[in-house]
This record gives C-alpha cells, sequence and structure tokens, in this order.
C-alpha cells in the first residue's frame, strides 16, 4: 500500500509539474490561429474591394512605401 501512495504521490507532482506547461502550449496555439485567421483574412479581398468600391487613389502612401524614396 506504501509503495502505491509513493508512486501517486509520484504521478500528482509529476502532473503539477507539467500543468502549466500544457496549458502554455494550448495558450499559444490559441493565439498562433488567431494571428494566422486575422492575417487570411486581411489578405482576402472583400466583396466590396473586388467590386472596385475602393479606389487605389483613395489609399496614401507614406514615406516608407513611396518608391521614389526607396
Amino acid at each position: 500500500m506504501n509503495l502505491f501512495l509513493n508512486y501517486l504521490v509520484v504521478a500528482a507532482l509529476f502532473a503539477l509539474v507539467l500543468l502549466p506547461t500544457g496549458l502554455g502550449i494550448a495558450r499559444e496555439r490559441r493565439i498562433d490561429r488567431q494571428l494566422r485567421d486575422a492575417a487570411r483574412e486581411e489578405a482576402e479581398p472583400t466583396e466590396t474591394e473586388s467590386r472596385g468600391v475602393f479606389s487605389q487613389e483613395a489609399r496614401t502612401v507614406g514615406p516608407a512605401q513611396c518608391p521614389l524614396l526607396s
């Protein structure tokens, strides 16, 4: 019986040590999935953009994007 309790204590401590790691990995995967979905939505043109509602003239070009300054 004493041997069983020793194994049980070791297993419980092992689980307590690995629990934060497992939660951290799950959180990182969730954040990565959210970032991937946001990048995918940003890359896909919306229905109104594909119809030409937004023209290229309406967009402003900043100094970092200006082809003459690069």
